[in-house]
């Protein structure tokens, strides 16, 4: 009985656990989108995506290190956005959602400049999530600041 009540529970954390990393894998490959729509990825953006998921996101310094590299080996396997932000959506606050497109135009801005298709894609994307563009306009802002 107890070994049976032991694996309930182990199992219970190991389907939590894939949650998580699922959560850190997509907003990774997310962030990676974001970062590869101008063509290129650079230091500053890569710094900053890591930077992002261990702050604000709270993630695993070790995690994200694997995650990032595993994110950049399939950019070129793009998903659509739908994949994103329908596990967002369901998953994160507004708050957290917020906090992501903050973190998607620190990412963006890191590099100096914004491509249109860099700024298109976040509105796009905030557009999915719900996301005013009056707040997503004051994370562009925010985001700025910390620039």
């Amino acid at each position: 009985m107890i070994n049976l009540l032991k694996n309930i529970l182990s199992n219970k954390n190991s389907k939590e656990e894939k949650e998580d990393n699922k959560g850190l894998e997509l907003l990774c490959g997310l962030m990676i989108e974001a970062a590869y729509t101008d063509g290129q990825i650079d230091k500053y953006e890569l710094n900053k995506i890591k930077l992002s998921l261990i702050d604000v996101f709270e993630a695993d310094p070790n995690e994200v290190d694997l995650v990032v590299k595993a994110a950049l080996n399939n950019k070129d396997n793009t998903k659509s956005l739908h994949y994103y932000t329908s596990f967002i959506n369901k998953n994160f606050t507004d708050e957290k959602k917020l906090h992501l497109i903050e973190a998607l135009w620190e990412i963006v801005l890191s590099d100096g400049e914004i491509h249109d298709f860099e700024s298109n894609l976040i509105r796009r994307l905030a557009g999915l999530l719900y996301i005013s563009d009056v707040n997503s306009g004051n994370a562009r802002k925010r985001a700025l600041d910390k620039i």
